[in-house]
């Protein structure tokens, strides 16, 4: 098989510049598309909650743990945020239900949220950027993240929500940089 070497690149960066992550920082930056698609941010809390479809998941601190463990099962979720006079007041995962009531040997239809629930959880504001949020959890072993504007709950973001959003973004990326590569390429 025959090996051709690559074409070098024109453009921003010059002829033969190695596609590294600066490098196509740069070219995005010049194309005015830094960490935007057409007008579409995706790195931000904002643009993930857009993605997202369905209710806000929750119950209150009085509602026995078996409510939550429904609504987490019905909603095809992982945690509920626990909203008391519609001010948000905790969270409870599957982990929280399992560790806090099923291995002390509770009952989980006599146990209530409240008692085994994360109290005043860590929270994130529609404008926060994603990478933040990533580093949050990362560095507080998070999964999910409720999001408050103006006290008010408006959503939470899970770690999957800031995977898929971060895999949109270099799918975007990808295209930017092709759609630059034929027009302003070898033969563009």
């Amino acid at each position: 098989m025959t090996r051709y070497p690559a074409a070098p690149m024109r453009g921003p960066c010059g002829i033969g510049a190695v596609l590294t992550r600066p490098v196509i920082s740069t070219i995005l930056i010049e194309m005015g598309q830094d960490r935007t698609h057409e007008g579409r941010s995706m790195s931000t809390v904002k643009g993930a909650l857009a993605q997202k479809r369905g209710a806000l998941i929750h119950v209150r601190s009085g509602d026995m743990v078996v409510e939550a463990l429904r609504q987490m099962r019905d909603n095809r979720v992982r945690s509920v945020l626990v909203i008391d006079d519609d001010k948000l007041v905790g969270i409870v995962t599957q982990g929280d239900c399992a560790i806090k009531v099923l291995l002390p040997g509770l009952d989980a239809k006599q146990t209530p949220v409240g008692q085994v629930m994360t109290g005043n959880p860590v929270t994130i504001k529609p404008d926060d950027p994603l990478d933040a949020c990533m580093a949050v959890m990362a560095a507080r072993g998070f999964r999910h993240l409720p999001v408050l504007d103006a006290g008010k709950v408006v959503g939470v973001i899970s770690i999957g929500d800031v995977v898929k959003n971060i895999i949109r973004d270099l799918e975007h990326n990808v295209d930017d940089l092709m759609g630059y590569i034929m027009k302003d390429g070898p033969g563009g």
